[in-house]
């Protein structure tokens, strides 16, 4: 045990020791926290890359859609044509 003045020489290195401890375990601490947001960085701009090319992709889905559906509009316009017309030509055919 420290007794007298050794006691406060005591305490002060116990002061010395633990700050040291501390400033080594807040510097630890820091650095895991930068590791820690670069990966959540670089994980987020992963994320926003995907988002965008999904984002492109429906986008590119949309367009298609529409087109399908022009299409699917003016084939169905064809196919009533064909009908009426023939239609027109089994009507002039003479029964049997």
């Amino acid at each position: 045990m420290c007794c007298g003045r050794q006691q406060s020489l005591c305490r002060e290195n116990v002061n010395t020791s633990r700050a040291r401890r501390s400033a080594t375990d807040n510097a630890l601490l820091v650095e895991d926290l930068r590791g820690r947001l670069t990966d959540t960085e670089a994980r987020l701009a992963r994320a926003r890359a995907r988002e965008a090319e999904l984002t492109r992709l429906l986008e590119e889905m949309k367009r298609f859609v529409s087109v399908m559906k022009i299409l699917e509009s003016y084939l169905k316009r064809q196919f009533r044509e064909q009908q009426g017309h023939v239609a027109r030509l089994m009507s002039t055919v003479p029964r049997i």
